[in-house]
């Protein structure tokens, strides 16, 4: 079986190209394969490093993230101090799974943190649990040296946009 070129002879070639489809189907692959990390953003903070048992998938619960700086947030949304009770009363995920993911920084002061949980308390937020990063070894001789404690690197996140 042979193959027209479809040149000369006034007939029509009938054949699909399907060049162009793989083309814009690659190029579409390409952008997608670089976009979809991105879409995984959060808010990027050095969490303390400990030995802890594995959680399942927080993201069906909401996190409250509380930044060096002291900003927090709900999910990825910033929202002030005084809004918070607020804003844990009347969320529905909240109030649904009646759990709260808190991750916060290494840098932030106790008190802080206690603070964010006394307002998650409030707000009737049954389960409080802390977000840290998983490490296989915990090298407790700094702090019984009482030098500060070096903190392993976080996993590199992706500025939120």
């Amino acid at each position: 079986m042979g193959m027209k070129s479809g040149g000369g002879d006034g007939e029509l070639n009938s054949e699909i190209n399907v060049t162009p489809f793989v083309d814009v189907m690659l190029v579409l692959l390409i952008i997608f394969m670089i976009t979809a990390p991105m879409m995984n953003t959060g808010v990027a903070l050095d969490l303390p490093a400990v030995t802890a048992q594995n959680i399942e998938d927080p993201s069906a619960a909401l996190v409250l993230s509380i930044s060096k700086d002291n900003k927090i947030f709900l999910g990825t949304t910033q929202i002030s101090w005084k809004d918070l009770k607020v804003k844990l009363e009347t969320n529905a995920v909240v109030q649904k799974a009646g759990q709260l993911f808190v991750q916060a920084d290494t840098a932030l002061p106790y008190g802080i943190v206690i603070t964010a949980m006394a307002i998650a308390h409030d707000a009737k937020v049954a389960k409080v649990m802390m977000l840290t990063n998983p490490t296989d070894v915990l090298d407790l001789t700094a702090l019984d040296s009482g030098k500060p404690v070096a903190i392993p690197p976080s996993p590199p996140q992706l500025p939120a946009p």
